[in-house]
């Protein structure tokens, strides 16, 4: 529905899994992470194509209406009690909210965010700069690294950025792995 790929969620998914692990999150909590981490943006179905392809800056009503998803998402998913969809609930909620409080849907700042959450935004993040889209071109691994460094104790976890920078080898292992043809 939207400019993501199919190969942009699988690769996120598993650097998300990565960086759990390299943050000492267990096996266990890694693997579901991994599964929950695709229904991210499942909330995107419910805003308007215009809206998703839209090639330029979105308009402030546009923007209001965009961020939605991530409350989307989570209505989406459900109460449904599983620990899977507990996490990619977790996750559709808060993967925009920021460290240092100045993300959406809630303004959430710094530890009350799920860790889950915090997880997938820097792996999302990371990819997304590096992949192309219709409306920009990738940017290298060193402009991308130097940004998460750059946003560390704003938009990211300090903690999870380390944990980021230890697994970076294997991030990259993953990329190569799953490049758009």
């Amino acid at each position: 529905k939207d400019n993501e790929t199919g190969l942009h969620v699988i690769r996120m998914s598993h650097f998300s899994r990565l960086i759990a692990l390299e943050a000492g999150l267990g096996e266990a909590w890694s693997d579901t992470l991994l599964n929950a981490a695709p229904m991210h943006d499942i909330g995107k179905i419910g805003i308007p194509d215009a809206i998703l392809q839209k090639p330029g800056k979105l308009e402030p009503d546009e923007w209001a209406i965009m961020q939605r998803h991530a409350e989307i998402g989570a209505e989406i998913i459900g109460e449904d009690g599983s620990d899977l969809l507990n996490m990619a609930r977790e996750v559709a909620m808060n993967h925009h909210e920021k460290w240092d409080g100045s993300g959406y849907p809630k303004g959430l700042k710094g530890s009350t965010i799920p860790i889950s959450a915090r997880i997938v935004a820097l792996a999302d993040v990371f990819d997304a700069l590096t992949s192309e889209r219709p409306y920009k071109k990738a940017w290298s691994i060193e402009q991308a690294t130097d940004l998460i460094r750059e946003q560390s104790g704003k938009h990211f976890d300090p903690e999870l950025v380390e944990a980021f920078f230890r697994c970076l080898p294997a991030i990259l292992e993953v990329r190569q792995r799953w490049q758009e043809s």
